[in-house]
C-alpha cells in the first residue's frame, strides 16, 4: 500500500491510543468491523474518504488534522519537521510533553 495510507493509519492509530480505545472499542464508535479498522492503522486499506471520516468523528478529530501536514513538495530532500511530527504522533500525550520540555532545555542550552 502507499506511504499516503500508512502515515494515516499511524495517524488513526495513534489518536486512538492516545484516547485509549481499543481498535474494537473504535470499531464499535465508527460501525465497522475490528479487523477493518487494524487494515487501515496498517495502511493496508485504501479508505474511502467517508469512511476515513466516520472514523475521524469516532475520535473526535477533524478531517483537517487527520490530514495535517500530509501532501508537501515532492523533493528527495527529508522534511525533518514533518518527521519529528510524525514521531511526535506516535506517543502519549505525556511522552509529548516530556519531548518538548527536553527540546526546550536543548535550546535553552545551546543559547548559553
Amino acid at each position: 500500500m502507499n506511504d499516503l495510507a500508512k502515515i494515516i493509519g499511524q495517524r488513526i492509530r495513534s489518536y486512538r491510543t492516545q484516547l485509549g480505545l481499543s481498535q474494537e472499542k473504535l470499531a464499535e464508535l465508527a460501525d465497522y468491523h475490528p479487523t477493518y479498522i487494524g487494515q487501515l492503522e496498517r495502511g493496508e486499506k485504501n479508505a474511502t474518504l467517508e469512511s476515513i471520516n466516520r472514523v475521524a468523528v469516532s475520535l473526535n478529530i477533524s478531517l483537517s488534522q487527520l490530514f495535517e501536514n500530509l501532501g508537501g513538495a515532492n523533493t528527495s530532500e527529508r522534511n525533518i519537521p514533518l518527521e519529528c511530527y510524525e514521531f511526535l504522533l506516535t506517543k502519549s500525550q505525556e511522552e509529548q510533553e516530556q519531548i518538548l520540555k527536553i527540546l526546550i532545555e536543548l535550546d535553552r542550552y545551546k543559547g548559553n
